[in-house]
């Protein structure tokens, strides 16, 4: 089956290089020429080639420049995205510049040294390639395909945002079930904002991250005097969340003295603070999120069943990354465009290498993995697209095949952390922030993989 070359436009008053030019790229391209700027303009209409190689010097001012540069801005009215490569004489080096300040995207000198032109216009025919792709995802991305900062046109995606605006008009607790990564709290934060709760505060907390002895004063407050320590009262999260929403995060985290509290509090909505006996009765609407099966943990002892039925009213289950097809692509075109701007960074896509190693890579840390990957590539990258090795996937996308999702998860776990804290030199903290994860969350990281704990 034979391929569709892509369109190469020649412009040269030159009949001899039109042709010479010709021979030599016709195999790679559909090589189409004009001698005059009439001619270009009418070849651009009709052909619309993505590239173009324009001599300056074009009737009835060969031995000048200015047909050239007006041959060039009206090609680049035309399409903004083509990509015009200049050609001039040795002598002519500023005129080539200018015209790079004009649009141009490239300039090459006579005589021209074919092999080396090859790569140029490969070069710019890839870029144009990614430009258009990247062009054609904005444009097919319909705004109301996404929900409060959520991005997704699949179907998978659609059904999760129906059902939270389903979900957001009643006031039954939810659970959010779904790997880390995935954007459980962005779900959760969204319930929040398309219900009648919205003007109150969203309130949330990560239940794993908080030592055990601290987090009932953290979700129930204390009053002065409770324990060693409390000098003034304080007000719990459920108190503070009050006619909004508490994110209970890692709900699956809570101790048993916990649940069984916290179920106190969903059956008749009144809370103690530590140290308290007065009963405070909240309007506290709690909304759950695990990554684990909280089934398995009630057949082990370790979550309460009553407590469970209690948070899942209505569970929402939030996709693996893996499973939202070309969504995938749609945000890694995103990330790089939100990266690419914030660093002023002259990057215009990803290459067909990279492209393919995102979509057959695993991604067991789904969002936040590609996100991380992303930035530091965009940071690191020094071509101008980015490839399969900038993103760390330069084995292919296929680097953790043959293992179990627990044992990738636990392979990718221990190699970010270790990426996270080479990147910090070896500050924690630092590390705990590149990783979007708490310091007691990435020391427990760190030695189940025997990772070196250096001091802050």
């Amino acid at each position: 089956m034979s391929t569709v070359k892509q369109s190469l436009l020649i412009v040269d008053d030159d009949a001899g290089i039109r042709s010479q030019m010709k021979w030599a790229l016709q195999e790679l391209y559909e090589v189409v020429q004009a001698g005059h700027r009439g001619e270009a303009i009418a070849m651009v209409r009709e052909k619309n080639p993505p590239v173009v190689c324009l001599d300056l010097g074009l009737p009835p001012d060969a031995g000048g420049v200015e047909e050239g540069f007006q041959t060039l801005d009206q090609i680049i009215e035309l399409d903004p995205g083509t990509k015009v490569i200049v050609i001039t004489g040795r002598e002519e080096r500023n005129y080539a510049l200018q015209a790079i300040r004009n649009g141009a995207y490239d300039f090459f000198q006579k005589p021209i040294e074919t092999e080396v032109l090859k790569v140029v216009l490969a070069r710019a025919f890839n870029l144009h390639q990614m430009e258009s792709e990247i062009r054609r995802l904005r444009r097919d991305f319909n705004p109301d395909d996404g929900l409060e900062g959520m991005l997704g046109s699949s179907s998978i995606m659609q059904d999760l945002f129906a059902r939270i605006r389903k979900v957001a008009t009643s006031e039954a607790p939810v659970l959010i079930t779904g790997e880390n990564g995935t954007g459980k709290e962005l779900v959760a934060k969204a319930v929040h904002n398309l219900s009648r709760r919205r003007s109150g505060e969203f309130v949330p907390i990560n239940c794993g991250a908080i030592p055990e002895n601290l987090l009932e004063s953290e979700l129930f407050g204390h009053e002065k005097g409770a324990f060693t320590g409390a000098v003034d009262r304080r007000i719990g999260l459920l108190e503070m969340a009050s006619g909004g929403t508490l994110l209970l995060d890692e709900i699956g985290e809570l101790s048993p003295p916990l649940q069984v509290k916290l179920l106190r509090f969903l059956n008749d909505g009144k809370l103690r603070r530590v140290g308290g006996s007065l009963e405070i009765e909240t309007n506290t609407r709690v909304v759950a999120a695990t990554n684990i099966d909280l089934n398995e943990s009630i057949r082990n002892g370790s979550f309460r069943e009553d407590l469970y039925y209690r948070l899942a009213v209505v569970t929402i289950e939030v996709p693996p990354l893996r499973r939202r097809g070309e969504d995938l692509i749609m945000l890694a075109n995103f990330f790089l465009h939100r990266y690419v701007e914030e660093g002023n960074k002259k990057i215009g896509g990803f290459s067909q290498q990279a492209l393919k190693a995102i979509r057959e890579y695993g991604w067991p840390g789904n969002i936040r993995e590609l996100d991380n990957r992303i930035c530091r590539a965009v940071i690191m990258a020094e071509g101008q697209q980015i490839s399969a090795n900038d993103l760390g996937l330069e084995s292919g996308g296929k680097r953790y095949s043959g293992l179990n999702l627990k044992e990738a998860r636990e392979a990718l776990e221990n190699e970010m952390a270790e990426e996270a804290l080479r990147t910090s030199n070896g500050n924690v903290s630092s590390a705990a922030q590149l990783l979007g994860i708490s310091r007691p969350t990435l020391y427990e990281i760190m030695e189940r993989h025997g990772l070196k704990k250096d001091a802050d």
